[in-house]
């Protein structure tokens, strides 16, 4: 869903290529003007005019005639700053910066300059050359409200929205009637979880300006997001009724009325908005959700495929597409293969560049979608080149027996492979696959309704992509349970009744360019809270790389846990190996089978030291398996298959550089930046 002054991606690369030819070939409005005092008079008259359609929000129209104004003067301080305020309006930051630069330099005391370049370089993330801008202004003019407004959205930008409630707090006490500062200060309070708060301001806004669409407007986002549907319905339909041409508001509508249940209404809305703008794609892929939940799964496809047509990249609608796909088509459908051939096309690329994890990734996810195609070779072939024999050797068969393209190379290589595979660890000591299993049970959920400001139901849609992404990992499993979830409470009793070690709980929050993604782990046995994982995405694929870091940082933050499967003597084989990069003279301690406990908060295991029967120290290492020496702890040998290995506490303490490795021979994941909330900035930067 758009604010009332974003525009789809279409629209704005026509705008860009349009705008440098304007400069050149606009026609002429006036040569010169009617008081005799030529270019300069008419860049005054052109410049008047513009601040019509700058009060109807008509940014084309504006910036239009705002570009013959500065042809006609370039002199004209006042026309370059509205066109920048127009750019900025329309999202093209870049432009904006270049046309308030030059304002700057024709007015060079402007504080309406200055504060409008501060606000585009904290839109640009530049947000160390946005402060000394805002500085400079607060030293002329302390009590400058534009200036205040920037340093409030410098504190956001920079992961400080508690300073930006007291700046604003501050502020309300010189300007108590302003709607700015009341829907800006409920709109921060309502990021922070602080509803009440937020309801104070928004109800001030409100009853101090009862004509004003875009309070009515605001109050229906904040209540939506704090549950409140029903009279957030009637917020967006006071907005509508104040201004009928508010395509923001309706979207806002359709969305409730979607988590409302009311999927007719959602999708009427959807086909209104999609009647004025069929290139809306945020429509599009509402239309095809609304589809999704009526149950009409053909027409939602269309939908998606619609949306991505319109945009390629849109990741939600592919991902909205792969889902359904996933749940209603079959195997064998041309459907599927028609999806997963861009992933396909996308893996060769990242092969060619040698970015195999990346092309694994997407490889994966095509086969996923339609596992009987031509590029499973490839795929085996890359896993090949990475040392896997063994699951080479895995695909091949696969495409021996199961998917009907053997021919003479894939039964030479099954051949060959399971003939070098004959000396391996693995050939040494026969595992059955059933006995390699994965030791965490992750429950995936989202809580019902859960929505961004521009996807309806995006939580359930990230939630769907991230257990797939789950699937692939040897150390998880996930119970099949609906992925919706109505409340905290019933996530909760779904995860312990089928005894999930964990359950997650996912969020987003998005704008047009970033992605914000929220993981909240707990634990299934208390409910208790286990961790936070918070991830941010700015520019392409921000849902794929928020996704797979979300699952590497659940990895990472779970103990290291496997099993004894053989024991011969003094040696033993666990069930844990190169594919869980396992490093060599690597020592763990043995627990006896039965006796490990998950913490009740936090994430960990307890267990007694009594329980402790001895350590393996890793030697050999093959692809699922290692072989080690075991050492018994005490007078008696008890150590038997089925015990669980886990690291020895001492080694479980962070490393002192960040170049260590963990004892599994992990190398930690970087440190990311703060979280941003990119929803509150978009809602913060449409309030000019």
């Amino acid at each position: 869903m758009k604010t009332y002054d974003t525009l789809n991606p279409v629209k704005r690369r026509i705008l860009c290529c349009i705008f440098p030819v304007l400069v050149f070939c606009a026609p002429v409005y006036a040569q010169t003007g009617t008081d005799g005092r030529g270019g300069a008079a008419a860049a005054q008259r052109l410049y008047n005019e513009a601040q019509v359609f700058i009060a109807d929000e008509d940014w084309y129209r504006a910036a239009e005639t705002l570009l013959e104004a500065v042809k006609q003067n370039p002199a004209h301080a006042e026309s370059a700053l509205a066109l920048s305020n127009c750019y900025y309006e329309l999202g093209e930051y870049d432009q904006a910066l270049s046309w308030v630069r030059k304002a700057r330099a024709l007015s060079r005391k402007s504080t309406d300059a200055a504060n409008l370049e501060a606000f585009i370089l904290i839109a640009l993330g530049r947000l160390n050359a946005a402060a000394p801008v805002i500085e400079g202004v607060l030293k002329q003019e302390p009590y400058n409200r534009e200036a205040l407004f920037a340093a409030a959205e410098l504190d956001i930008a920079g992961g400080r929205a508690g300073d930006a409630v007291r700046r604003y707090r501050d502020a309300a006490r010189l300007y108590p009637q302003d709607r700015r500062l009341l829907v800006s200060l409920a709109l921060v309070l309502g990021s922070l979880g602080d509803f009440n708060g937020s309801r104070e301001f928004i109800e001030k806004a409100q009853i101090a300006h009862p004509a004003d669409y875009r309070v009515f407007y605001y109050a229906a986002y904040l209540k939506a997001k704090n549950g409140e549907l029903a009279a957030a319905a009637a917020d967006a339909e006071r907005a509508l009724y104040l201004r009928p041409d508010f395509p923001a508001a309706r979207g806002l509508l359709a969305q409730i009325r979607y988590r409302s249940g009311s999927f007719d209404n959602a999708l009427k809305l959807a086909d209104a908005a999609i009647a004025e703008d069929r290139s809306n794609t945020e429509s599009w892929y509402l239309r095809g959700m609304a589809l999704d939940r009526l149950g009409r799964g053909a027409e939602a496809r269309r939908s998606f495929e619609t949306a991505l047509g319109l945009n390629a990249n849109d990741e939600w609608a592919r991902a909205a597409l792969e889902e359904n796909l996933l749940r209603e088509v079959d195997l064998e459908s041309p459907e599927r293969s028609k999806a997963a051939a861009r992933h396909f096309e996308r893996a060769r690329e990242y092969k060619r560049r040698v970015l195999y994890d990346d092309a694994i990734f997407e490889y994966r996810r095509g086969l996923r979608l339609y596992p009987y195609a031509e590029e499973r070779f490839d795929y085996a072939d890359l896993l090949l080149k990475q040392g896997f024999r063994r699951q080479y050797l895995d695909e091949m068969l696969f495409i021996q027996n199961e998917s009907g393209k053997a021919n003479r190379a894939v039964n030479d290589a099954v051949e060959t492979y399971t003939a070098l595979l004959k000396t391996s660890l693995a050939a040494r000591y026969p595992v059955d696959a059933s006995e390699i299993k994965p030791h965490w049970n992750i429950a995936v959920f989202t809580l019902k309704g859960q929505s961004s400001f521009y996807h309806v139901d995006s939580g359930y849609i990230a939630a769907a992509y991230i257990k797939d992404i789950i699937v692939h990992n040897r150390a998880f499993r996930t119970p099949d349970l609906p992925l919706r979830q109505a409340s905290f409470s019933d996530a909760f009793r779904a995860a312990r009744e089928n005894k999930a070690d964990y359950f997650l709980i996912l969020g987003v929050n998005e704008s047009e360019r970033d992605l914000s993604l929220i993981g909240e782990l707990y634990v299934a046995r208390t409910g208790s809270k286990a961790a936070d994982f918070k991830t941010f995405r700015a520019g392409a694929d921000r849902l794929r790389g928020a996704g797979r870091s979300i699952v590497r940082d659940i990895a990472a933050a779970l103990p290291f846990r496997g099993a004894l499967l053989r024991r011969e003597a003094g040696q033993g084989v666990i069930d844990r190996g190169k594919l869980d990069e396992l490093a060599a003279d690597a020592v763990f301690n043995i627990v006896k089978a039965g006796k490990v406990e998950i913490k009740n908060e936090g994430v960990g295991v307890n267990y007694l030291p009594a329980d402790v029967v001895g350590t393996f120290t890793v030697k050999e290492i093959d692809e699922e398996i290692s072989a080690g020496t075991l050492q018994r702890v005490g007078f008696f040998d008890l150590i038997t298959p089925g015990d669980e290995i886990f690291v020895k506490p001492e080694e479980e303490k962070p490393p002192a550089s960040g170049n260590e490795k963990k004892p599994n021979g992990k190398t930690p994941e970087p440190e990311q930046p703060s979280v941003q909330d990119p929803e509150l900035r978009t809602l913060l930067r449409a309030l000019r």
